[in-house]
């Protein structure tokens, strides 16, 4: 199991690493406005959203729902091909394709938990990383044409579906175990613990859409600015690898340590965007706000509730999603009326993700230390 994992990540994180560096560019190459691009793209979090709402509703997590999101994961991939030509054709292969992501990581991700625990979790979820690299570095040599990273499109998604169906079909007791679960999350009980998430992935949303162009803005060259763009998935993997005696500690006090890490990092790119030590110094701490917070999120939330597939639902959706989706559109507003300050609204939301972590520490009458 951890060998299939470990491919499921590889893969999964290298359609990721399409989605975001290369789709993007096809559709410029096809001749779609900036604003085009950013509707199209913008569906994506938003379906990331609203798809664990859809299980307090009366759907099933089961054997079948996955397996029809992994055939809406390939047909969306598929009509790619057969879109550029339309906006709206994109709109919905894009939707299409949110839904079928978005459904697959956080039973893949319960599965993990399940079968390697939280201590192995990093070991296996870094081939991740490796595959988002790996597919930057390779892609970028060949992209030619629309019809390239299509191509790579298609072609990791079948591998990403062929692996998680291997996977789900294993774990299939994990399936029939979930379908009993009662719903015992409360966003409403719970909503410092669950702002808290979101607040930070909020944050992310500067970092995430404009660090390349801040920093060439602020004279880092564009070859310097991939340098640290790579170096953070570096020190990212190097944190999964080792991670593992950290989250046998308490994992509400390793969020609210990963968070305040994080308000220093965009601390430091506010006030030193031209310092290259400063900035490799910032992106080490990707290591904490990134790799070590997500491990420890989804190992609490895996604790904490009972149902935990719908756990991982949630914090894909609510936080990933819901604060992808307000990060990127917070940050657009603010660099383009307020550029310098950027990075330093990035640093308060995070802080304010730290308030409410340390709240929620307070007030919770449940101490995970394992």
């Amino acid at each position: 199991m951890p060998a299939l994992l470990g491919t499921f990540y590889f893969f999964y994180f290298a359609i990721v690493g399409i989605y975001i560096i290369f789709l993007p560019k096809v559709l410029s190459m096809a001749g779609y406005s900036a604003g085009d691009i950013g509707i199209i793209f913008s569906c994506a979090p938003l379906v990331r959203f609203l798809v664990p709402f859809a299980f307090t509703r009366g759907l099933k997590l089961n054997a079948k729902s996955f397996n029809i999101a992994l055939v809406i994961m390939l047909g969306s991939a598929l009509s790619f091909y057969f879109s550029l030509d339309s906006f709206y054709k994109l709109l919905f292969s894009n939707i299409g394709l949110g839904i079928g992501l978005s459904l697959m990581l956080p039973h893949i991700e319960l599965i993990s938990l399940n079968n390697i625990g939280k201590e192995r979790y990093g070991k296996i979820r870094l081939f991740g990383s490796l595959g988002f690299v790996l597919v930057a570095l390779i892609l970028v040599k060949f992209l030619s044409s629309a019809n390239v990273a299509l191509l790579y499109l298609l072609t990791l998604t079948f591998l990403t579906a062929v692996i998680a169906y291997i996977i789900a079909k294993k774990s299939n007791e994990i399936l029939k175990k979930t379908q009993d679960e009662k719903n015992d999350i409360s966003i409403l009980r719970d909503w410092r613990l669950w702002l808290g998430l979101t607040l930070m992935q909020v944050s992310f949303g500067a970092f995430y859409n404009f660090f390349t162009i801040y920093e060439t803005d602020n004279g880092i060259s564009l070859d310097m600015t991939i340098y640290l763009w790579s170096f953070g998935v570096l020190v990212e993997i190097f944190m999964l690898y080792f991670q593992g005696t950290l989250l046998r500690g308490n994992l509400l006090l390793i969020l609210q340590i990963t968070t305040f890490a994080t308000v220093i990092r965009w601390l430091l790119l506010f006030l030193f965007p031209q310092e290259l030590g400063i900035l490799f110094f910032s992106q080490a701490l990707h290591a904490l706000s990134f790799a070590l917070f997500h491990s420890a999120a989804i190992s609490y939330l895996y604790h904490l509730y009972k149902h935990k597939s719908l756990a991982q639902q949630f914090f894909s959706g609510i936080s990933y999603g819901l604060g992808g989706f307000v990060g990127a559109l917070l940050a657009g507003y603010v660099y383009e009326f307020y550029p310098k300050y950027l990075f330093l609204s990035s640093s308060i939301i995070a802080l304010m993700a730290c308030g409410f972590l340390y709240i929620w520490s307070q007030n919770s009458k449940i101490k995970l230390v394992s």
